[in-house]
């Protein structure tokens, strides 16, 4: 059975929003489901995420899968810029890879995207990307998961009236996403 990695965002934690719910899913089926906290917002730096995660490294397999929420998006991209493992698929939902341009967001987030990323690699890294991105996000506007998508070479999966994917936008659960995870878990 595949490991599925689940990497929160800023502010976040692993309890939160829909991640007990897919883990919990996933592992009825067999799945080793890794979801590890990160400290946020204090000592928040792609370093100190780097460090926790580096626990984690040896269950990456080619059948792997990341999911990633947030700054957990840049993050995974970050992990495959440097892994030297392929993985199965990148579930990548409200992300980004520049700066918001809010500095309440960027001083906590730039150390994930100062550095320029190589897509060319990042994207061999990734058997498929799929990327999750709402018409009403609160603070990351479309422009930045289209952005994203392009950079991949996928298209943006568009979630009309999701808000940030989060509780706060009633997202305990997230069927869509469920059934594409299992869709690529299957995939050969």
């Amino acid at each position: 059975m595949a490991s599925v990695f689940i990497i929160h965002g800023a502010y976040g934690h692993p309890e939160e929003n829909w991640f007990p719910w897919i883990k919990g899913e996933l592992e009825k089926l067999g799945h080793t489901v890794i979801v590890p906290q990160f400290p946020t917002p204090e000592n928040q730096s792609l370093e100190t995420w780097m460090r926790i995660f580096s626990r984690y490294e040896k269950n990456i397999q080619e059948d792997s899968i990341m999911i990633g929420h947030s700054i957990g998006v840049a993050f995974i991209l970050n992990i495959l810029a440097q892994e030297k493992k392929r993985i199965k698929a990148a579930f990548l939902v409200a992300g980004f890879a520049d700066s918001l341009q809010n500095p309440e967001f960027d001083r906590i987030n730039d150390s994930f995207y100062t550095r320029s990323f190589d897509w060319k690699k990042i994207q061999k890294q990734c058997n498929t990307f799929h990327v999750y991105h709402a018409d009403n996000d609160p603070y990351i506007p479309l422009k930045f998961g289209q952005d994203l998508a392009k950079k991949l070479g996928t298209k943006a999966i568009l979630v009309e009236g999701a808000g940030h994917f989060n509780e706060r936008a009633g997202y305990t659960r997230f069927p869509l996403l469920l059934e594409q995870v299992k869709k690529e878990l299957w995939r050969f």
